[in-house]
């Protein structure tokens, strides 16, 4: 969201605190499965539904500032940013592609079982892109990166967000799939575990080929039961070991 000016007044915001909060429960629509379009949203409701979410983390990322000058450091970042983007959207029912520091995730659309493997699909192409994004960097002097890579499918609140009248919003989904997808890529990838990680509730739904490529995993405590995998695309990933 781009900033434009505009002086603030403590009175007008305590009257739209009071608009916010009065509003009446009804307007937050119960959903089954789909989320609605963005046209659909205003200052005023909401919507539950279920869809599926996927965050991609980069592992010790604070010690890159340390080994590397700024203008090094952008083109890694850029590069990863950029790739990551393009796996991201490149599922046809994406609803949203967000960049908060060095984390890329996504917001899926996903009625239908068929649906959440393609996102699972999307995914492994991220795990086989670092591959990629690696032997690049390793060319150019770079060391490797690690990621994290989280999954899961549930229940979001889907709401319009922002100041009122100034042009300034944003579409914010939160609830239980954001924050598990989001501790799911953090513990990713760390301490030699498997850099993806998959919630009970996408691996269920999964068709039984894609449940087979992934592990049952408990040792993580507050995650319950997870599954993990290191899941690559196999013509992808055959294509970059013939690089040179």
């Amino acid at each position: 969201m781009n900033g434009n000016y505009k002086l603030y007044s403590y009175t007008s915001s305590s009257n739209r605190i009071k608009e916010i909060l009065d509003q009446p429960a009804g307007q937050f629509e119960e959903l089954e499965n789909s989320l609605p379009d963005r046209d659909k949203l205003t200052f005023t409701n909401g919507f539950y539904s279920r869809c599926s979410s996927v965050f991609i983390d980069i592992r010790d990322s604070s010690s890159l500032t340390n080994q590397y000058k700024r203008p090094t450091l952008a083109k890694i970042y850029r590069a990863f940013i950029s790739e990551m983007v393009a796996v991201l959207n490149s599922h046809e029912k994406v609803r949203e592609v967000n960049i908060v520091g060095d984390c890329v995730w996504a917001i899926y659309n996903t009625p239908y079982m068929t649906d959440i493997d393609d996102v699972f699909s999307n995914a492994y192409q991220a795990n086989t892109l670092i591959k990629l994004l690696n032997h690049h960097y390793g060319k150019r002097g770079i060391d490797p990166l690690k990621i994290g890579i989280g999954v899961d499918w549930g229940r979001v609140l889907m709401i319009k967000a922002g100041y009122s009248g100034s042009g300034i919003s944003d579409v914010v989904y939160m609830g239980d799939v954001v924050n598990r997808a989001a501790h799911l890529a953090h513990e990713a990838g760390r301490y030699g575990r498997h850099p993806i990680f998959v919630g009970s509730d996408f691996q269920g739904n999964l068709n039984e080929h894609n449940q087979s490529l992934l592990t049952q995993n408990r040792s993580v405590p507050g995650l319950g039961s997870i599954y993990s995998g290191d899941v690559v695309r196999t013509d992808m990933n055959n294509w970059i070991d013939e690089l040179s």
